[in-house]
């Protein structure tokens, strides 16, 4: 028995420790075609599948650092709300839920805001990240984009929002829903001051953000079949009883139906919104940007 325990155990432990010791992220599977893509290839790729071209999420630092010119930018603070507002439990208490979540993605809440240039236009950038539960818009969401908004109105600069969410928290009950008509009124201000705001709809972007702040933008982008709805395929077809096109609800869709301006690919984001706020904001055609497949008839800021 001693012979097992001290000699045979150990050399079995040592084995399986140096397998374990190889990092299982090495590989991505894609999920739309299931092509096996090395990890740094992904990452060069921002996260678009060499293979079938498949927009797989990205994250909030990667997304900022892919549309401020050299990654060079500011975040902005945004003020602290009440932790726990309902003192809402489920199988987990909500601080419980925001701790795991913050721990997860290194991340306050759902939706960071960042200033810098962009093809030298000082812009307003906000990102929401769905791995922070599931980019839902909370206090927190709505301060952020809120805040995101009287930045560009003292700095006088275009804001652009990039969205992904599966609609308002739960956990935040009608407190959640009340950022639909403060964002609103947020995105009135900035009209009325003739800013422009531009709104990208990643995958997904769903429920009370698309009947809100999502769909008020003066331009309305895309990702490639990014999926873009308000509630789910199966309730619709079970309320209208009826068999709902294949594509329902992708960024194609919408774009056919008149919901969305135009559809994007990830690796034409930046210079693509680069060309629109010169447009919108009467700058300089910066000759870099030549070449890009923007429309040429954008609506001017209001008066």
């Amino acid at each position: 028995m001693n012979w097992i325990n001290n000699v045979v155990r150990p050399k079995i432990q040592r084995v399986f420790k140096k397998r374990e010791q190889t990092p299982d992220n090495l590989w991505h599977k894609c999920g739309n075609c299931g092509e096996m893509i090395f990890h740094r290839d992904l990452d060069a790729a921002m996260r678009v599948c060499p293979a079938c071209d498949h927009h797989l999420r990205l994250g909030t630092k990667e997304r900022l650092a892919s549309i401020f010119d050299n990654a060079d930018y500011q975040t902005v603070p945004v003020d602290g709300v009440t932790l726990d507002p309902l003192k809402f439990r489920d199988q987990k208490k909500y601080p419980d839920r925001l701790k795991e979540a913050r721990s997860k993605t290194g991340r306050d809440d759902a939706v960071t805001v960042a200033h810098g240039p962009l093809d030298g236009v000082e812009t307003v950038v906000a990102v929401e990240d769905f791995s922070f539960m599931g980019g839902s818009l909370g206090m927190a969401a709505g301060e952020a984009i809120i805040r995101g908004a009287e930045t560009a109105l003292e700095k006088k600069a275009p804001y652009i929002l990039f969205t992904a969410a599966g609609g308002a928290r739960m956990q935040e009950g009608i407190l959640s829903l009340m950022q639909m008509p403060r964002t609103t009124v947020a995105i009135q201000l900035l009209r009325e001051a003739g800013l422009p705001f531009i709104v990208v709809l990643t995958d997904p972007t769903t429920g009370g953000v698309l009947a809100s702040y999502a769909m008020l933008g003066d331009i309305q982008i895309a990702e490639p079949k990014a999926l873009i709805g308000f509630s789910g395929r199966r309730v619709i077809e079970q309320t209208i009883r009826e068999k709902l096109p294949a594509d329902f609800q992708l960024a194609e869709f919408q774009f056919e139906h008149g919901m969305v301006d135009m559809i994007v690919h990830r690796h034409k984001m930046k210079e693509t919104l680069a060309r629109i706020v010169r447009l919108m904001t009467h700058r300089p055609r910066n000759t870099r940007q030549a070449g890009t497949n923007v429309p040429a008839t954008l609506p001017a800021p209001a008066p």
